[in-house]
């Protein structure tokens, strides 16, 4: 990862520090991962804090968008907040591959979509999040990685950095981290599952099977891990103060407390978060969309044209264009197929080896 670029004018190299390290041992590195580029302090740098006091995941998302897009320069915030019973997906994310949508929502939880990339995630009250906006030129994600490692050593947990994003404490997942880039400002954020209900996170979390083949394990929970198993006193509130405590150690200054109700009422703010709770920002593209499946069998090839109500999870529309001999058989799966559910593959006649292979290619 290559260290931001700050005029020399203001820097100040803090001695003997590198990521992964608490910063007591001169010219130690990181066993997390290899690389070993320092840290400096800008002189001219501003330091915040925010942390959420409420709970609404579109409020919590809309302020940090906000200070992403009008953060003063050579400003680098923490910011602190927590979702209750919220699925939280990537921006690009079809909302239906990646949770039950129909049962989150008829049990009173919420789903929010990130601005970031990345995959989904599930939030409750056992969990905190944070996000570090800054500066294009004070942005570094080794260090703002650096500072939930050392906070989180307040409670002798040793972390690794994994992948491109995650943390890991003994070989289990419990941060995901994404990032977005502004105009002047980049964000990066994460969570820190420390005790999320796991039975809720596999009933709301669609895990691409794939995924969990590739690695090797049986079920999203058997991926993370909640830190309150290795430390039974931490929670997700005693954990705000080491946080705060180590981002002002790591910068080098002390930070300046915003206040999250005035950041809530401004209108701004209320605007952001009206737009990404709307309907049309959660679910609009993804409602109604067509799929087309294509494959070649001894009898001719076929090409499934589809219109998938996915709020549903019916098959409104279905076409097939095919170079197969016997029209009768096509005919008779476009009827089969128009209106059957998505989740239940439909009684057919298994001997007509051409609805055989239609139904097959289209429930693969």
């Amino acid at each position: 990862m290559t260290q931001e670029v700050v005029p020399s004018s203001s820097l100040v190299r803090t001695p003997g520090f590198h990521p992964g390290n608490s910063g007591s041992n001169p010219g130690g590195t990181t066993k997390t991962n290899s690389l070993k580029s320092e840290f400096f302090i800008c002189t001219n740098m501003k330091l915040q804090v925010v942390v959420s006091n409420q709970y609404n995941p579109f409020l919590n998302r809309a302020v940090e968008q906000y200070l992403t897009d009008n953060q003063e320069e050579n400003t680098v915030t923490l910011y602190l907040w927590k979702n209750q019973q919220t699925v939280v997906i990537g921006y690009n994310q079809n909302p239906y591959s990646e949770c039950n949508v129909r049962l989150l929502l008829d049990e009173g939880g919420h789903l929010m979509r990130r601005g970031t990339g990345g995959g989904a995630g599930y939030h409750d009250l056992g969990n905190i999040n944070f996000s570090f906006i800054a500066d294009k030129n004070l942005y570094d994600v080794q260090k703002q990685l650096s500072v939930i490692q050392d906070a989180l050593r307040t409670y002798d947990l040793e972390t690794e950095i994994s992948g491109r994003n995650d943390l890991t404490c003994e070989g289990r997942k419990f941060s995901g981290n994404a990032f977005a880039k502004g105009q002047r400002n980049d964000l990066h954020h994460g969570t820190i599952l420390i005790k999320t209900d796991g039975e809720m996170m596999q009933r709301y979390l669609i895990v691409d099977k794939a995924k969990l083949l590739k690695n090797g394990v049986k079920s999203v929970a058997s991926r993370v891990i909640n830190l309150s198993e290795l430390v039974p006193k931490l929670t997700s509130e005693n954990i705000k103060q080491p946080l705060i405590a180590s981002f002002e150690k790591i910068y080098g200054g002390k930070a300046e407390m915003l206040d999250f109700d005035t950041l809530i009422n401004n209108a701004e703010v209320q605007a952001i978060s009206e737009h990404i709770s709307s309907h049309d920002f959660l679910f609009g593209r993804w409602e109604q969309f067509k799929t087309t499946k294509k494959a070649r069998f001894p009898w001719g090839g076929v090409e499934i044209s589809l219109e998938i109500d996915e709020a549903n999870a019916i098959i409104k529309d279905v076409q097939i264009a095919s170079d197969c001999l016997d029209t009768e058989s096509i005919a008779q799966a476009e009827k089969l197929l128009k209106e059957c559910s998505t989740k239940a593959v439909p009684a057919f006649d298994e001997c007509n080896e051409i609805l055989r292979d239609v139904v097959g290619l289209v429930y693969d």
